[in-house]
C-alpha cells in the first residue's frame, strides 16, 4: 500500500529539519560528530514513530528542535546534540538506559538519564516536580550538559504550550518562572532567560502581556526616530576614533517592563531603560577590553550627558555568572533616557549563550572555577539527604537564585554570598570550626550581633571564642546551605532522639482520649500552634516548648477551616456521614459567579484577590478551591511544585458580593481635597469606604482608603474619576502579596 501525500510530506519535513540541524551546527559536520548524531536521530525516529504532540505535529520534531536549540542558543557540540535528540527516549519508549550506553556510551546514556523523570508513587507529602528537579540537579554537578539540554527542552516546550490546556499552561509556566528561567540567568543563558520569562508572563497574565505588547508596538516608530537621532552621533565620534564595531537597538523585554512597573509603581512611560541600545566592539590586541570599554564610555559622554546613579560596571567586578558589559544610562533626543551596554565580541558570545561559551576562550580558568564554585554549593545542598524536596526548593532558590553581594575579609579577600547571608553566614563560609565558635563580628570596625544581616562592600572580621557551641536556633538565622547543614549535622543525633521523644509524649496523650496520631489530627496541631512540619512539632513537644495540657482545647478549637466536620464527628456531635464532595475535573476551568456556593471556594489571605483579577485554583484534598492572584509568590510557588492540584479560575460577573482593596493615592496637599476625593467615593454606588487615613508633609499628601467593592472593573472606574480631581498626583490599587 503506498504512503499517503500527507505521510511523504511529514518524513520529507523531518528530513529536512534534521538537515538544517546538522547544516547550523559546525562540531556535528565532522566525519565522527555526524556519525553520532545521525544514529541519535535514527534511533529517536524510529522510537518515537507514530507518536504526536498535542499539537499535532509529529512528535520527532520536538527533540529535533530542543538539539537546535542545544546547538544553536547554546552551543553544544556532537554528544550534546545526540543527548538532546535522545532525551525523551527512556521516559517514553522502550529503551533503557542500559541500551543507550550499548550503542552511545556512558556519557550520552547518563545525560538522557538525567533528564527522564522519576517513576513510582511518590510520597504524598512529597512534590514530584521537586524531587524531579532534584534529581536532575544531581546529574547536571556530574555533567552541566544535563541542565543545559533541560533549558533547550523547555524553551521549546514554552515556545509550543497554546497547545495545552490552560491548568497544564499555568503549572509549566509557574515552574518556568520559579526555577529554569532564574537557573538560566545563572548560567548566563541571557537569551534563553529573557524569553522564558516572556513566555511564562504570556501564559500566566495574557491580558497584562498583551497590553504592555500593544503599548511598545505603538512607540516603535517614534521610538526607532529617537534611536536613529541618538546614534547618528555615536557612529561619528566612534568612527573618528577608528573602532570596529556595531550597534544594536536592544529592545526591553515585556518581563523585565512589567517587573519593574510592579517594583517601582510606575507607568511604561517612566521606565528608564525602555529605550536602550548595545554597542559590540572588535577587541584591538594591543589594549586591554576594560580599558576599551571606559574608552567609548567616555566617548559617549562626550556627546550625552550621563546618569550617574545608573553607570553599572560588570567589565572591573563581573557578574557571577560570567556576565561582562559597561552600561550606562544617559540623556538623548527630547528628554528621553537612553540605556547604552558596551562590550566586546567575546563578552557578548559569553553574555548570550553563557558558560558554555567560556570553553571557547582560553585563559578563562577564573571563570570556569566560578561555574565550578557554583555547582559545589549545589553539591552542599543536594547533601542533605534528610531535607523535604518542597524545603529543598527554597533552599535552592534562595541560596543559588538571589542576587549576590561581596563581602571583604580582613585581609581584603572577597567572599561571594547570597544577599541577606548573615555573619554566622559568612563565618561559616570561611570555615565549619569558625561558624561553631563564632560569637559576633566588626562589620566596618562596628561590633555587631551573629544575627547582623550584611550588605554588599562590608567588611568583616569574625569573633570568636572558645566557649561558644552551635545553638539549634541559629537555623533561624543563617540562610546558606553550607551554615544550615554545619548547624543541623551538630543537632542531628540529639534532634532524631527528641523528635522519637516528642511523638511518643503526643501518642500518649492521644491514647488517653482513644484516637491516634492521624493525619487529620497531626494538621489541626500544626495549623493551631503555626508549624508548618510535624517534626518541628515533635522537637518542641520534647524540648517542653508546646505544653499537651491544652490538647483537649487544641483539638476542639473551632475554625472556619476544613477541619470543622471532622472534628464534630470525632468528639460524637456529628450526627450523618457526609457525603464525600465529586472531584473536580482540573481540565474544565472553574467559572465564579454570585451564584456560586461560598462554602466552595477560599479567598487566598496571602494575596486577597477580586473579581476582574487573574487568578488560579489549588484544590485541596476536601475539593475546595483555594483562589490565589497570578502574581502571588504563594502562586508561583504551587505552580511549580504542586502543579498537580491546579485548576484554572475565572470570575464572572460580581455585583453582589463585595472583596476588601486598598488604594493608595498622592497629590498637592490644598484646601477641601481630602473633601473632594471622599464625595467622589460617596457618589458611587457600587463602592463602600470602611477606612481612609490621610499624610501630610511638605505641601504633599499622602493617603490610604480601605474599600468594598465588587470587581476590578468598578475599582478602575473609581480611580480614573479621583485622578479626575485637580490636585491628585497618583491614585494606585495596593495588591498585598505576602512572601511565604
Amino acid at each position: 500500500m503506498s504512503e499517503s501525500i500527507s505521510e511523504k510530506d511529514e518524513k520529507e519535513l523531518i528530513r529536512k529539519e534534521f538537515e538544517s540541524l546538522i547544516e547550523n551546527c559546525p562540531k556535528c559536520q565532522t566525519k565522527d560528530g555526524y556519525k553520532m548524531v545521525k544514529k541519535a536521530f535514527d534511533l529517536a525516529n524510529e522510537a518515537h514513530g507514530g507518536v504526536r504532540r498535542k499539537s499535532g505535529e509529529p512528535y520527532i520534531l520536538h527533540p529535533i528542535e530542543v538539539a537546535r536549540i542545544a546547538s544553536e542558543e547554546i552551543g553544544l557540540g556532537a554528544t550534546g546534540v545526540s543527548a538532546a535528540l535522545l532525551h525523551d527516549v527512556i521516559e517514553d519508549t522502550d529503551y533503557t538506559y542500559e541500551d543507550l550506553s550499548h550503542i552511545f556510551g556512558e556519557k550520552v546514556a547518563s545525560i538522557v538519564d538525567g533528564l527522564t523523570k522519576l517513576d513510582g508513587v511518590f510520597d504524598k507529602n512529597k512534590s514530584a516536580q521537586a524531587e524531579n528537579f532534584r534529581k536532575l540537579l544531581l546529574t547536571m554537578i556530574e555533567d552541566i550538559r544535563v541542565i543545559l539540554i533541560k533549558l533547550a527542552d523547555r524553551l521549546h516546550n514554552m515556545r509550543t504550550l497554546g497547545s495545552m490546556p490552560e491548568h497544564k499552561r499555568l503549572k509549566i509556566a509557574g515552574e518556568t518562572l520559579f526555577m529554569f528561567a532564574p537557573l538560566a540567568h545563572r548560567l548566563g543563558l541571557h537569551a534563553i532567560k529573557t524569553e522564558l520569562e516572556d513566555l511564562s508572563l504570556k501564559y500566566e497574565h495574557p491580558s497584562i502581556y498583551n497590553d504592555i505588547t500593544s503599548k511598545i508596538e505603538s512607540k516603535e516608530l517614534q521610538n526607532k526616530d529617537i534611536l536613529e537621532k541618538f546614534i547618528d552621533p555615536i557612529k561619528n565620534i566612534l568612527d573618528d576614533a577608528g573602532i570596529n564595531y556595531e550597534i544594536k537597538s536592544r529592545p526591553k523585554s515585556v518581563f523585565s517592563i512589567w517587573t519593574k512597573m510592579q517594583k517601582q509603581n510606575v507607568t511604561i512611560d517612566e521606565i528608564y531603560d525602555l529605550l536602550a541600545i548595545r554597542i559590540v566592539f572588535r577587541s584591538n590586541e594591543l589594549l586591554p577590553e576594560k580599558a576599551q570599554c571606559w574608552n567609548i564610555y567616555s566617548l559617549i559622554t562626550d556627546i550625552y550627558k550621563p546618569k550617574p546613579d545608573r553607570l553599572r560596571d560588570w567589565v572591573s567586578t563581573p557578574k557571577a555568572n560570567g556576565y561582562e558589559a559597561l552600561h550606562a544610562t544617559v540623556m538623548g533626543p527630547r528628554g528621553k533616557w537612553v540605556e547604552i551596554q558596551v562590550r566586546s565580541e567575546r563578552m557578548h558570545d559569553i553574555a548570550e549563550r553563557g558558560f558554555a561559551a567560556h570553553y571557547k576562550y582560553k585563559g578563562l580558568s577564573e571563570k570556569e572555577s566560578e561555574l565550578e564554585n557554583w555547582l559545589q554549593r549545589i553539591r552542599d545542598l543536594l547533601e542533605n539527604p534528610s531535607q523535604d524536596s518542597l524545603e529543598f526548593m527554597d533552599d535552592f532558590k534562595l541560596n543559588l537564585f538571589s542576587s549576590e553581594i561581596s563581602i571583604f575579609t580582613p585581609k581584603g579577600d572577597v567572599k561571594v554570598l547570597p544577599k541577606g547571608a548573615t555573619v554566622l553566614d559568612f563565618a561559616f563560609d570561611i570555615h565549619t570550626h569558625l561558624g561553631h565558635k563564632c560569637i559576633g563580628a566588626k562589620v566596618n570596625y562596628k561590633l555587631v550581633p551573629v544575627s547582623h544581616v550584611l550588605k554588599s562592600g562590608d567588611q568583616v572580621e569574625i569573633i570568636t571564642s572558645e566557649k561558644q557551641t552551635p545553638k539549634y536556633e541559629w537555623l533561624s538565622t543563617v540562610t546558606t546551605a553550607k551554615a544550615k547543614t554545619s548547624i543541623k549535622s551538630v543537632f542531628k543525633k540529639e534532634r532524631k532522639e527528641l523528635v522519637s521523644k516528642g511523638e511518643q509524649l503526643l501518642q500518649s496523650e492521644l491514647s488517653k482520649k482513644k484516637l491516634t496520631i492521624h493525619k487529620r489530627i497531626l494538621d489541626k496541631i500544626l495549623h493551631y500552634y503555626k508549624i508548618e512540619k510535624k517534626d518541628e512539632l515533635y522537637f518542641k513537644i520534647a524540648s517542653d516548648k508546646i505544653s499537651l495540657k491544652d490538647l483537649d482545647k487544641v483539638l476542639r478549637k473551632k475554625t472556619t477551616n476544613k477541619w470543622i466536620k471532622y472534628w464534630t464527628l470525632s468528639f460524637g456531635a456529628g450526627k450523618k456521614k457526609e457525603t464525600p464532595k465529586p472531584k473536580i475535573d482540573k481540565r474544565k476551568s472553574v467559572i465564579l459567579t454570585d451564584d456560586t456556593d461560598k462554602n466552595d471556594y477560599i479567598i487566598a489571605s496571602c494575596c486577597n484577590p477580586i473579581p476582574g483579577d487573574d487568578v488560579v485554583g489549588y484544590v485541596d484534598e476536601d475539593q475546595k478551591v483555594i483562589l490565589h492572584n497570578r502574581k502571588c509568590p504563594v502562586a508561583l510557588k504551587l505552580m511549580s511544585s504542586q502543579g498537580n492540584k491546579l485548576v484554572s479560575a475565572e470570575w464572572s460577573t460580581h455585583k453582589l458580593l463585595s472583596f476588601l482593596a486598598i488604594i493608595k493615592l498622592t497629590g498637592i496637599d490644598q484646601m477641601g481635597i481630602v473633601s473632594k476625593i471622599t464625595k467622589v467615593i460617596s457618589d458611587d454606588q457600587n463602592v463602600n469606604m470602611r477606612s481612609i487615613n490621610f499624610e501630610s508633609h511638605d505641601g504633599i499628601f499622602e493617603g490610604n482608603i480601605f474599600l468594598y467593592i465588587h470587581n476590578v472593573e468598578d475599582l478602575n472606574n473609581l480611580i480614573y474619576n479621583i485622578m479626575r480631581i485637580k490636585g491628585v498626583h497618583t491614585v494606585e490599587r495596593q495588591e498585598r502579596m505576602q512572601q511565604q
